[in-house]
Formats: C-alpha cells, sequence, structure tokens
C-alpha cells in the first residue's frame, strides 16, 4: 500500500507540476493576444536567436508555448484548453500523454512542436497511416507555416528528391513503416548523395501505444535475392491436408486436455501446432524417407511445420485476407487494417500462399532489419500521445525511458460502461447483439459494433440485414471510406459496424439529437486479448462529456476464452442452461486473462528486443563505419590501416610460440601469395629469415604499401574513388550474409537449451564470434581485392607514335 500510494503521490507531484507551467502560459495570453499578426510571425525568429545566444528550449518554453496556442486560435480558430497544454509539456519532456478520446490529441501536439521546430534539427511527427499524416500536415501545418516554419509530408511514393525536401523541413508528417524504411535504405546509399534523412532529433508519436508497443512485434526488413523454395511450400501443403484432425479427452478435475487421436496437436495457448506421432509416421510415407528427423531433412520438417501454422493456426478473414490481385495481405490485428507490402517472415508467408493457391513470391534474403525498438531508441527525444497506454507503462518505461502521464479530460466522463453479457455459444451471442441493435435503432440512439475481425464484421452485417437494419461496415476491405462512415456514425439512427480501425485519429461527433437520445451507443461483438484496445473501443463513446454507454458481448467459443479461462464458466452454463450470465466477476476474470495475454505478449517483445539488442550494437558500428566512409573524400589511410589488419591476422594464424614471437614462415608467405602478392611483388621466406615478429610486421607493411603505391600512382585521382566502392561493396555483402547467418543462428539457438545453456547467452557468444569473423573476412577481402588489382595505363595515339618511331630506330641500328 505504501508503494502504490507513493506512485500515485508521484504522479500527482507530476500533474501538479505541468499543472503550474500551464497556468504560466495561460497568464501570458492577455499580453500575447495583444500582439499584430506580424508581431507573433516575428517571435519565431526572436527564438532563434534567443537558442543561437546561449538560451535553452527550457528558458522559451512558456513563451513559445503561449505563442503556438495564440496562432492556433488566429488560424484555426482553436485555443488549445488548460489540460491540451499540460499533454504538451508532458510531451516536451519525452513522455507520453495519455488523453482521452475527443480531447484534442492532434492540435495537444502543435505547443510541443513547436517549441522543438526552434532548434533547426527538425522534428518528426509520427502517424498510423498515410491518410492521417496527410490529413494533420494540412490542418496543424497551416498553424506552424503562419508562424514562418516549414512542413513536410513523407510518403511511400516520393522519389528520393521529394523525400529528402520532406526531411530537410523544420517539421515532418510521416508514418512509423516509412521513416523506418527510410532509415535503412540511407545505410545502404554507395553515394552521401543519395540519403533523404537527416539525423534524428525529435519525434512525437501520435497513437504511440499502437506504434511503439503493437507493431513492434515484427522488425522492419528489406529483402532481396530470391531462394527456389516454392515447390517445397506446395508439397508442405499437399501433405498437411491430408492429416486427419485431433480430438482430445479432458480430465474432469483438471481440465487438461490430451490428444487421443489424430494426426497433429494444436496448444491454442500458444498457437503452436505439431505433428503427433502418427503425422510423422504419414509424413515419412508421404515423403518416401527412413526419418523425418534426420539432420538431412532439416529444411522439410521446417516447411512442414510452416505449412501446419498457415492451414490450423493462421485463420482467413482474421490475420490475412486474398485481395482482388489473389496476393496475400496481412490484416493488423489492433488495428484491423490491411497492410500491403509487409509479409510473415521465415516462409509463414509462401506456406499460407501454397494454402490459398495463390502464386507463391519466393523467400528472400534479408538486406536489412530493425526493430521498432531500437530505431525508435536512437530519437534524441521521443515523447508520444493516446488515449490508451497506462496499462503498458511498465514497457514504456524499461524499453524507452518514457513515464505515461494520464492528463484529466477536459469536461468529466459520464459514459456508463456495463458489464459484459456471457453466453455459451457464439450464435446466442450475436443473436443478443443484434437485437439490441435493432432495439437501439427503433429508438433512433446511434450505434458502434466493434469486432475484432473482418468476417465477424461481415456477419453482422448479414445478419443485419436480414433485420432490415440499414448499416454501414468499416473494415480493412472498406478502408477508403473511413472518414466518410466515422463523420455519419453520431447521427441519430445510424448502425455502423467496425473492426479495431474504428476510426483511430478521428472522433465521432454527435448532434444535439443524438445526445437527448442517450449519446452513442457501443457494444463490444468480443473481448479483445488486449485490455487497451477494448478501452479505445469504449473510448470512441462519452467525448467531451458527452452521454453514452459500452457494452461488450462474449461467448465461450471466442478466442480469448478458449485460451483462458473458459473451463471455469462451462460448469455453471451447465447448471443454467443456456441463459446468458452478467457479473461483474466473470468481468473481473475475463480482465485477469486478459492481464496474462498481455504478459506474455511483453515478454515475447522483451525477447525480440533482447535478441535485437545483440544485432543493435554490430548494426551501429557497420553503420557508424559506413557513414564515416560515405563522408571521407578519399579512404586511403584506412586502406592502408585495412593492409595492416590484414597482415597482424595473417601473423597470428601462424603464430608458433606465444611468448617467443617464433613464426611458421613459410605458412605466413602462403596466404600473402594467395592475396597476389607475386612476381616483384612477393614477399619470400628467405626475406624473412632471423626476423622476429614486430621485424617480420614491419618489413611486410612497408613492402607491400610501397609496391601498392608505385601501382596506382599515375592514375591516384581516379583510383581512390575505386578505392571507396571497393570498401563499401565488400562490407555490404558481408553484412547482409552476416544477418542472414544471425537470423539461422536465431532460429536454432533455442535447441542449445537442451544442453543446459541459456539460449540468449550462446547467441550473445556466438553472434560475437560471428561478428569478429566477419569484420576479419572484410578486412580480407578489400586487401585481396585491391592487390590484385593492376592498373592499365591508356596509351594515347600520340606515345604509340613516339614509340614506333624508337622501335624503328632501334632496328636500324641493329
Amino acid at each position: 500500500m505504501a508503494f502504490l500510494s507513493s506512485l500515485f503521490s508521484e504522479e500527482k507531484r507530476e500533474l501538479n507540476k505541468l499543472e503550474k507551467t500551464a497556468d504560466k502560459v495561460l497568464a501570458l495570453e492577455p499580453q500575447i493576444s495583444a500582439l499584430s499578426d506580424d508581431d507573433l510571425k516575428h517571435k519565431t525568429e526572436e527564438f532563434r536567436n534567443r537558442l543561437k545566444n546561449g538560451e535553452t528550449l527550457d528558458d522559451i518554453q512558456v513563451e513559445a508555448f503561449a505563442v503556438a496556442r495564440e496562432a492556433a486560435y488566429r488560424v484555426i480558430n482553436e485555443k488549445p484548453y488548460k489540460v491540451q497544454i499540460m499533454g504538451s509539456l508532458a510531451m516536451n519532456l519525452g513522455d507520453i500523454a495519455e488523453m482521452k478520446t475527443g480531447e484534442g490529441k492532434t492540435l495537444t501536439a502543435t505547443m510541443a512542436v513547436y517549441l522543438n521546430a526552434l532548434a533547426g534539427e527538425g522534428v518528426h511527427v509520427i502517424t498510423v497511416n498515410e491518410y492521417l499524416a496527410g490529413r494533420d500536415a494540412a490542418w496543424m501545418g497551416e498553424i506552424y507555416r503562419f508562424l514562418g516554419l516549414s512542413v513536410g509530408v513523407n510518403k511511400r511514393e516520393l522519389t528520393p528528391s521529394e523525400k529528402r525536401e520532406a526531411y530537410n523541413a523544420d517539421i515532418t508528417y510521416t508514418t512509423n513503416s516509412e521513416l523506418g524504411f527510410d532509415y535503412l535504405r540511407d545505410n545502404m546509399v554507395t553515394n552521401v548523395k543519395d540519403r533523404v534523412m537527416r539525423g534524428l532529433n525529435m519525434a512525437i508519436v501520435d497513437e504511440v501505444d499502437s506504434v511503439l508497443i503493437d507493431e513492434s512485434r515484427t522488425p522492419l526488413i528489406i529483402s532481396g535475392g530470391k531462394k527456389q523454395t516454392a515447390n517445397l511450400y506446395i508439397s508442405a501443403d499437399k501433405f498437411v491436408k491430408t492429416l486427419t484432425e485431433p480430438e482430445y479427452e479432458t480430465d474432469k478435475h483438471t481440465h487438461e486436455k490430451t490428444l487421443i487421436s489424430g494426426d497433429y496437436d494444436i496448444d491454442e495457448k500458444t498457437r503452436q501446432v505439431m505433428l503427433s506421432e502418427e503425422g510423422v509416421r504419414k509424413a515419412e510415407k508421404f515423403f518416401k524417407i527412413d526419418n523425418l528427423y534426420d539432420i538431412e531433412h532439416t529444411q522439410l520438417v521446417h516447411h512442414i511445420n510452416q505449412a501446419l501454422r498457415a492451414n490450423y493456426i493462421m485463420m482467413k478473414g482474421v490475420e490475412y485476407v486474398v485481395n482482388d490481385e489473389q496476393e496475400i495481405v496481412i490484416v493488423d490485428q489492433f488495428t484491423g487494417r490491411m497492410m500491403p507490402g509487409r509479409a510473415y517472415s521465415d516462409g509463414l508467408h509462401q506456406a499460407i500462399e501454397a494454402k490459398e493457391g495463390v502464386p507463391i513470391k519466393e523467400e528472400t534474403s534479408t538486406l536489412a532489419t530493425i526493430t521498432y525498438q531500437n530505431f525508435f531508441r536512437l530519437y534524441k527525444k521521443l515523447a508520444g500521445m493516446t488515449g490508451t497506454a497506462k496499462t503498458e507503462e511498465e514497457e514504456f518505461l524499461s524499453t524507452y525511458n518514457m513515464k505515461v502521464i494520464v492528463i484529466p479530460t477536459n469536461k468529466p466522463v459520464v459514459r456508463d460502461d456495463m458489464p459484459d453479457e456471457i453466453y455459451a455459444h457464439k450464435k446466442d451471442k450475436y443473436r443478443a447483439l443484434v437485437d439490441r441493435v435493432k432495439q437501439l435503432h427503433e429508438k433512433g440512439q446511434p450505434v458502434l459494433v466493434g469486432t475484432i475481425a473482418v468476417e465477424t464484421s461481415e456477419l453482422l452485417s448479414q445478419m443485419l440485414k436480414k433485420e432490415k437494419i440499414p448499416h454501414e461496415v468499416l473494415n480493412a476491405k472498406n478502408h477508403a471510406r473511413e472518414a466518410e462512415i466515422v463523420a455519419k456514425a453520431g447521427q441519430p439512427g445510424s448502425v455502423t459496424i467496425a473492426t479495431n480501425m474504428a476510426g483511430r485519429g478521428t472522433d465521432i461527433k454527435l448532434t444535439p439529437k443524438s445526445r437527448e437520445l442517450g449519446g452513442l451507443a457501443v457494444l463490444g461483438s468480443e473481448r479483445h486479448e488486449s485490455r487497451r484496445i477494448d478501452n479505445q473501443l469504449r473510448g470512441r463513446s462519452g467525448r467531451q462529456g458527452d452521454p453514452g454507454f459500452s457494452k461488450f458481448y462474449v461467448s465461450l467459443e471466442d478466442s480469448l476464452m478458449v485460451r483462458f479461462g473458459g473451463d471455469k464458466l462451462k460448469g455453471l452454463f451447465e447448471k443454467m442452461g443456456d441463459e446468458q450470465i452478467e457479473s461483474k466477476t466473470v468481468t473481473k476474470s475475463i480482465t485477469m486473462a486478459q492481464k496474462r495475454v498481455e504478459g506474455f505478449n511483453f515478454d515475447t517483445r522483451k525477447q525480440l528486443l533482447d535478441y535485437d539488442d545483440v544485432l543493435r550494437r554490430q548494426r551501429e558500428i557497420i553503420y557508424t563505419q559506413r557513414n564515416k566512409i560515405l563522408d571521407s573524400d578519399n579512404i586511403h589511410d584506412m586502406v592502408k590501416l585495412i593492409f595492416e589488419k590484414v597482415i597482424e591476422q595473417t601473423l597470428q594464424a601462424n603464430l608458433l610460440d606465444t611468448k617467443k614471437g617464433e613464426i611458421d614462415i613459410p605458412g605466413y608467405v602462403k596466404p600473402l601469395e594467395m592475396m597476389g602478392l607475386q612476381d616483384d611483388r612477393a614477399i619470400h621466406a628467405k626475406d624473412l629469415e632471423g626476423m622476429n615478429y614486430d621485424q617480420i610486421k614491419e618489413y611486410s607493411m612497408n613492402k607491400i604499401w610501397t609496391d601498392y603505391e608505385n601501382e596506382i600512382k599515375d592514375v591516384k585521382a581516379q583510383f581512390l574513388p575505386f578505392e571507396k566502392t571497393v570498401v563499401l561493396r565488400n562490407i555490404d555483402r558481408n553484412w547482409i550474409e552476416h544477418i542472414d547467418r544471425m537470423d539461422k543462428l536465431r532460429s536454432g539457438i533455442y535447441l542449445r537449451s537442451y544442453a543446459q545453456n541459456n539460449p540468449l547467452q550462446q547467441y550473445v557468444q556466438e553472434g560475437f564470434d560471428m561478428f569478429e569473423e566477419m569484420n576479419r573476412r572484410i578486412d580480407r577481402e578489400i586487401a585481396f581485392f585491391l592487390l590484385k588489382v593492376r592498373i592499365r595505363r591508356v596509351v594515347t595515339k600520340k606515345e604509340e607514335v613516339v614509340q614506333k618511331a624508337k622501335q624503328a630506330q632501334k632496328e636500324k641500328r641493329a
């Protein structure tokens, strides 16, 4: 209790501090509102000069906020409330402002954005989709432009020069995925002019929980180079489609399930599927092999496992849809949006393509990859805003060092959040939900029905059509009309069915008539595995003190109930028949189940981050090295250093006695010969006799470097850019191979746990060894390539004539 009270008092102290600063901003209102438009605009230049003269952003914060607030009023006729000023102050501290739906988060951000843009290093405002990025840039951009700042929008279809222009603006609106991919692409360019970004100064992330939590389970990957594996996916898919479904026996006391027959076994909780003993025998017969788990069939086992997941875990209309172009498109489980261009990794995407009978896109090699966590941690300052983040505060704090500050609402929330209605079967639940919609529609009260999956939204739509209830459906297949559908959702008599996308970033506004009728009724067709998503749906109702209510309809056949806690309630229904139950205790147990799933998901993301941290350190070294090379006019001194390292490596490999420094000289000379040190450039064993370690090293370096310098001296100016290209290409090729090896190492590292080893520790150690070996290989290959080069001088016509004349004279004398 002492800990909890200290936690709450800490939050109260934070809010009090924000409130005091917000009061100072409000106190400047008379003074700032008295300024003419020109004087207000001139404030930007004044602030910038003050920053140049040694003042900090903290020094000008209160005044800059007051200026941005007044500009908002003059330009878009909206003046941020005190709570919005508090939210913006929280963001300026690099924290997350949790503000309820309808509290005006978009306007709230403008003050923190304006202040941080004054430093001239750029501010990125990140939204979940391009529609919102364009909308906010046009809407809020007017305020910044009025104050003399430039605004850019970064979109997927822009050319590199257009992207560069967008990033060079004081404020850039963009999506998280495009930003991450631009960063990766910038670290693959071979010419400094091809970069589009300039540093990562500050980012303010809208819907911060969606971007930094939900989407961070999947890393950003740039792929290329096809692997020929399509036939394996097709044959594995044909095989798993011949398997018989599992049958289970449930223990009456422990409720544990035991497989009694069937070719495969499914664990609902972890969403894992594997072949049973019978299934293994069938596989060996189908593929005509003796032992499926022989080392030579590793690839086949991988394909069978992915085909099992595709057919028996991944559900069409829930996890993915097949679009008109016969492509598999992933559906975001948290927003309900389609994610074109994204693909499941590790061959799962190809397995789903085989399952659905659509063209299989060949697997590709990973060229560059980064997790959202590690990308966003590169910013000097990171802040965010959302309606729902408090439930994930621990993760925000441990991963991003961001506190979640709950900002009070401008007006009290009067929405009624009712207990869940629970049914034994889905069909009963849907029937009850449709009856409630019908009852509310007859009354004229606007209704929003929230669903988790595309197929549920379509099923409920069919049921409403049978009841002749006019309605709109907003899901991943129909997102183009999102703004139009959401705009009408608050009118009397309107019924809207929406997946979790339910207008993230857009508010459902009520008419006076709708308010009289009780406000927006939000009905959830099932509970989501994350409390945040449920809270978000509830939050669509009750904005800015509006009336309304929310209620969820749950059945024991829902995936959350199947995975957690459904068995306990089965007995209750057996006693009562199929009557629905409405109980706060049951609702509480569902919330506990959600907490367990959230904990499981947090662990998954933490594990992803722990593993990616190994690659992060390596990525930072490689990218720093690449940027240093790109930014240098010539890297001749770096090449000399590489030659020294290769000589050192070769000496170390041929060291017979560490204490005496004794070298196997013939063994040392051989690899140098292979690197191109032959003929007049060769180092001979007899030349090194009697020398110690340091003398051999010095002699070798002097000879190699002198010969190399003599070789290129006549064409040095043209040769230096060539050196740069050779070094970059070798780094890139080896880095790409290294990422692929690290990926394979990671996918097999769990096997080390059978040998009582910690898989993560093993991955760190082996990953380090592989990285060191890659660096040695890069040095060897660069030295090998450059030493193999023979400069061919182009002889001019004039020189040819002179040479021929000299030759003729020689012959005459002879």
